[in-house]
């Protein structure tokens, strides 16, 4: 998938969300705008002048894309609220407009909303311009905080290490399960493990592997984010528990057909449904947008990374995998000394 701001609301939506991109974008283009409601924000003929635009021209971008402007910060203005713009804008700009005594409603843009404009216009060579600067930053604001690279980007999740280690726990259930419970050779441990894979993200470890790139030194679920894990080790320790109990009820180990059987009741029971969804929706979202990686049998869940995630992995709680495995050793050692 292309990063087109004119074609995709998506793409568009995860510049806008990303709220440290956003912040250095605002302090390198100095705008001139009014701070109300410690927003900076432009009148509709401010836009039009800065994209050399007729002020039609943007109303009619309004029309045509309203919600998704007035989600990201445009809105009109009555009553009390425009007495009290009326007023911060004259302090700022003095008397050289006769609007602040005229209008009855005013539309008014933050921030937000003037680069959501500045990606929807078609014909404006300074919008095509802003939005080829607004790229470049949100792809340096990325590098500068991944170091280049965004492959291991969910270990910067404070959750990544703590499910890392509990998954470990729930896979070996799930292996020894298999070990303990089905006849089959070694390569049950393979086909069951992508049985999981593709039953909740659609893919197994090959496709899995080729869309991340992936070494084959490189271990899969070093890759994913905490909410992928937390469903695999349920399936992992779900199923080990299913096999034990099937197992036991007939006496002994069970064939790949029967196994085969198990699973697939297992994996479509309904309270699998929304973890799935869920699971699915932050690989495919996060990956297009981080990784610029597509998950093509999840394209359907694509949606626009929030903001919180841009703080979760980019913001100041972020942090790498070393950093926090040393605050996790430290914190174990802090425990056995208590002990």
């Amino acid at each position: 998938m292309k990063k087109n701001f004119v074609e995709s609301a998506v793409v568009r939506q995860n510049v806008l969300n990303n709220t440290i991109a956003m912040d250095t974008l605002q302090q390198t283009l100095s705008l001139d705008g009014v701070m109300f409601e410690s927003k900076l924000t432009f009148i509709k003929r401010q836009v039009a002048e800065f994209f050399e635009v007729t002020e039609r021209t943007i109303d009619y971008c309004i029309e045509k894309n309203e919600k998704e402007i007035a989600k990201n910060g445009y809105e009109v203005l009555r009553g009390k609220r425009l007495v009290d713009y009326k007023l911060a804008f004259q302090k700022h700009f003095g008397n050289e407009t006769d609007f602040v005594t005229k209008t009855t409603v005013l539309g008014i843009f933050d921030f937000r909303a003037f680069l959501n404009v500045a990606m929807l216009l078609t014909d404006s060579e300074k919008a095509r311009s802003l939005r080829s600067a607004i790229l470049d930053v949100v792809i340096d604001t990325i590098n500068k905080r991944t170091g280049g690279s965004t492959k291991y980007i969910n270990q910067r999740d404070e959750d990544f290490v703590s499910n890392i280690f509990r998954g470990e726990v729930y896979r070996k259930e799930f292996t020894d399960a298999l070990r303990d419970c089905v006849a089959m050779g070694n390569i049950k441990y393979m086909i069951y493990t992508d049985k999981v894979y593709n039953s909740i993200f659609k893919e197994n470890s090959t496709e899995y592997r080729k869309i991340l790139n992936l070494e084959k030194s490189e271990n899969m679920r070093d890759t994913m984010y905490s909410e992928v894990l937390d469903i695999i080790a349920s399936y992992e320790a779900g199923f080990a528990e299913t096999l034990r109990s099937e197992m036991e009820e007939k006496g002994r180990k069970l064939s790949s057909h029967e196994t085969d059987i198990l699973f697939s009741k297992f994996e479509n029971q309904r309270l699998w449904a929304p973890l799935r969804e869920k699971a699915r929706n932050k690989m495919a979202s996060r990956d297009l947008c981080f990784r610029d990686a597509l998950h093509k049998n999840l394209e359907e869940y694509i949606s626009a990374v929030p903001q919180s995630d841009f703080e979760r992995f980019l913001g100041e709680k972020s942090m790498e995998l070393d950093k926090r495995l040393e605050e996790y050793k430290d914190a174990l050692k802090r425990l056995k000394e208590r002990d």
